[in-house]
């Protein structure tokens, strides 16, 4: 008996050996199904393509694949003016699953009203999906979802082709011209839309499709996005330009004056943006030069649009880092507030500090967006790979050198007289502010001829502002009144 099981534990093994094969991603792959579903109470047929395209070097060479997925209503007749709309989440090194199974697309998660994870964890369909007015893509960049470095001639190319601001948008641009002329897509007006640190991303893409792969856009929208010409750069005005989103969390949390919190959030807002910019910005620049008198009146009024202490503010210099923030609104009740939506709670293991021990926001999102997407892609679009899908993956060190993407929209707006920007963000968005993207917008274009064309829409949440029911309805509706207004329509592009 015991010789019997020896001889079945080693055919077992040497069947398994045999079948063993190294862990890859298919380089050029498509899987196609066809699906249902109702939009603003209208029923829509639509087919679902995803899989793998991949990203050639100068020589014709395969260096990397993307994985992506492709949704194209089907119950319509061919039209060449349908929109196409290219999507993109942030990071750098997220995946797009974000605005994919939260905001744009078909399906959206099984969460609460507020955006919070509900088990069992899963997903169902999104009845404001933009899908019934525009086709969309959505896409993963090298090493996030199944997107991967391949090998060519043994070799994988070194991770700096890709990593890096200028990088990332000069081989997306040539990805994009191939899915284009593969799905014979020429004719279609198309948007970008980028999400966080894809808001660099499209800046900088809008110019390079047009001037590099003669492909122009109708419409770029910016989704919390982040610029990196402000954040992480320091000084008085990056600094300055927290307060109103200070303000909006306190209002949030209740911890405002009275006479500012009786006030509804958009009537509040507009005074703290004012003192910002002609009070704050002169003070900070002042330094440590500024008189006393100016001091103690500044403080008094951070103080007021903040929640935080007369003595925290000074003990930080007028220069409160956003850390700081999320750490100190709600200590004495025990609690931290989100860096990415600062509606959401966490406690740390003490009290005292000057940040908090984690992303309260991030670690409820990865709870509901993590199980839906790996289970959403094997179930309803039938991909199959043992790859791990990347939320985030490995795109360090990333090279921010040369961002000239703020001006790469400015001119790629003044080439085509089409092209209107559409900035999407939450009050409560501790990571990329909403008054950031405000003065983001302000100085793209130094001339003002073309701030007509500019639009802003803030909404009552934070950094993924979708996730919040109301909010969901609102952003969709938002892009669509936005690709209504952006159509050409017949009328040449010409000023």
């Amino acid at each position: 008996m015991l010789k019997y099981k020896s001889l079945s534990l080693t055919f077992l093994f040497i069947s398994s050996f045999a079948f063993a094969q190294n862990r890859e991603i298919p380089i050029d792959t498509i899987v196609t199904t066809n699906h249902t579903t109702t939009i603003k109470g209208v029923k829509v047929a639509y087919q679902a393509q995803t899989g793998t395209q991949p990203v050639w070097n100068m020589e014709g060479k395969a260096i990397a694949t993307l994985y992506y997925t492709y949704y194209k209503r089907t119950d319509l007749k061919a039209n060449p003016s349908r929109p196409l709309i290219f999507s993109f989440n942030g990071g750098p090194g997220s995946a797009s699953v974000w605005m994919h199974l939260a905001y744009t697309g078909p399906k959206i998660l099984n969460i609460d009203s507020e955006g919070y994870p509900v088990q069992p964890y899963g997903y169902k369909s999104n009845p404001n999906s933009i899908l019934d007015v525009a086709d969309i893509v959505f896409i993963n960049p090298v090493n996030t979802g199944y997107s991967r470095i391949i090998e060519n001639d043994g070799k994988k190319v070194d991770g700096k082709t890709f990593f890096g601001i200028n990088e990332d948008i000069t081989y997306l641009a040539e990805w994009l011209n191939t899915f284009v002329s593969r799905k014979q897509r020429w004719e279609s007006p198309k948007y970008l839309i980028g999400e966080s640190y894809g808001g660099t991303r499209v800046m900088g893409l809008s110019a390079a499709l047009q001037e590099r792969q003669w492909m122009y856009i109708n419409g770029v929208i910016m989704v919390s996005p982040a610029d990196y010409k402000v954040i992480r750069v320091g000084g008085p005005v990056s600094s300055a330009l927290n307060l109103p989103y200070y303000a909006a969390a306190a209002w949030y949390h209740k911890k405002l004056d009275p006479k500012l919190q009786q006030q509804d959030l958009t009537e509040m807002l507009p005074d703290v943006e004012d003192f910002t910019i002609n009070e704050l910005i002169p003070a900070l620049a002042k330094g440590g030069f500024i008189s006393p008198n100016e001091k103690n009146e500044i403080v008094s009024k951070m103080s007021l649009y903040s929640g935080l202490s007369e003595k925290s503010i000074l003990q930080n210099n007028l220069d409160v880092p956003t850390a700081f923030f999320w750490k100190d609104l709600l200590r004495d009740e025990g609690k931290t507030i989100g860096r990415l939506d600062s509606r959401y709670l966490g406690i740390d293991r003490k009290d005292a500090g000057t940040r908090p021990d984690y992303s309260a926001e991030l670690t409820s999102w990865l709870h509901s967006f993590t199980p839906a997407i790996n289970h959403y892609i094997q179930k309803e679009l039938k991909f199959k790979t043992d790859i791990k899908y990347n939320m985030f993956g490995p795109v360090r060190p990333w090279n921010n050198d040369n961002d000239n993407t703020r001006e790469d929209l400015r001119r790629a707006m003044a080439e085509n007289p089409f092209m209107k920007v559409l900035f999407q963000s939450g009050y409560y968005d501790g990571a990329t502010t909403y008054f950031n993207a405000k003065y983001t917008m302000w100085q793209i274009d130094p001339s003002g001829k073309m701030k007509d064309r500019f639009y802003f829409e803030g909404y009552r949440s934070g950094h993924m502002m979708y996730l919040r029911n109301e909010d969901l309805i609102k952003a969709n509706e938002d892009i669509r009144t936005f690709i209504k207004n952006t159509a050409a329509n017949g009328k040449p592009a010409k000023y």
